[in-house]
């Protein structure tokens, strides 16, 4: 499978989702990629009042409008940055929509709380159905601003990004993107590995109390720094800060989220990260944190080694 260069984002008028459009527009600008910005809508049937007893198909003209405006006005949102930006109306469910064309792409973003602005489109289930199933690697935006705003919060460069290791083959597609992350904005990169030893709960929970939790710790420090001096030495001045702790991956990272620009995981982990995207821990860290999140599944074509 082949992905174009470029970058996809789904927007419905929200201002969650104009604020990952101004993300995807800033990594555009910093990259030299273009952008493809979808506005998506599915067309019900309503039952009709009508003397037949029949179904009358709500005519869709009045919705396209409403999806056209959002798209031009993104495009003009856009545009002001240099970026190339091409738009397109799309009829159907807006997480499937994206997960078909995310073959298609190297990048899609998407934004969260997309309540509200044009038929809610993004709401809630893109965000998390879109980073677990798409082909190419997903940025979910988080939005803390007002809801009934136009998303104008600032868009920072990226300086610090965490990424999640474990030796899991997703894990290493996360570093690997992460370093090309690190390298576009020349920012500080931290891999961070996680293991609940202390705490009694979670994959080692059934562990003894006999068992030297410190050897716990210093063993799961040896492996991330295999992984990290394996990537160091294959991309001539990298620097890769190490770090290992006690605690859940939903913990550590939405901890990790307040002083990053950007966390990057992957969806197949074990250990630490383990099932980032099954569950409770994954819904914790997309909902929870709060710097954008790059997720990478085990469709997208990356190193896994």
């Amino acid at each position: 499978m082949s992905h174009a260069d470029a970058i996809l984002v789904g927007v419905d008028g929200s201002a969650s989702s104009l604020h990952a459009l101004d993300w995807a527009t800033a990594q555009a600008a910093r990259s030299g990629q273009p952008v493809t910005v979808v506005c998506t809508y599915s067309l019900p049937s309503f039952a009709a009042a009508s003397l037949d007893g029949g179904y009358a198909a709500l005519d869709d003209s009045a919705i396209q409008e409403g999806a056209r405006a959002v798209l031009d006005d993104a495009k003009e949102r856009a545009s002001r940055a240099g970026v190339e930006v091409t738009t397109l109306i799309a009829t159907g469910d807006a997480a499937g929509v994206l997960v078909q064309m995310s073959k298609d792409f190297s990048l899609a973003v998407v934004g969260t709380r997309g309540r509200g602005g044009f038929a809610e489109r993004l709401l809630g289930t893109v965000s998390s159905a879109l980073p677990a199933h798409a082909h190419c690697p997903t940025v979910v935006v988080p939005f803390r601003g007002d809801d009934g705003g136009d998303g104008a919060v600032e868009i920072h460069p990226l300086r610090r990004i965490v990424v999640g290791v474990d030796g899991s083959p997703s894990a290493y597609g996360a570093l690997h993107l992460a370093i090309k992350q690190a390298q576009l904005w020349d920012a500080e990169l931290v891999a961070v590995a996680g293991v609940p030893v202390g705490s009694g709960a979670g994959l080692l929970a059934w562990l003894p109390a006999a068992i030297d939790h410190e050897q716990v710790l210093s063993d799961v420090t040896d492996g991330l720094n295999a992984i990290v001096d394996k990537a160091e030495a294959a991309n001539a001045g990298v620097k890769i800060r190490r770090i290992v702790l006690d605690g859940t991956g939903a913990e550590l990272l939405t901890e990790f989220s307040n002083a990053s620009d950007l966390l990057v995981v992957g969806s197949r982990g074990r250990g630490g990260f383990a099932g980032l995207l099954l569950g409770s821990t994954s819904q914790a860290v997309l909902h929870h944190s709060k710097c954008p999140v790059l997720v990478v599944n085990k469709r997208c074509e990356t190193p896994t080694e």
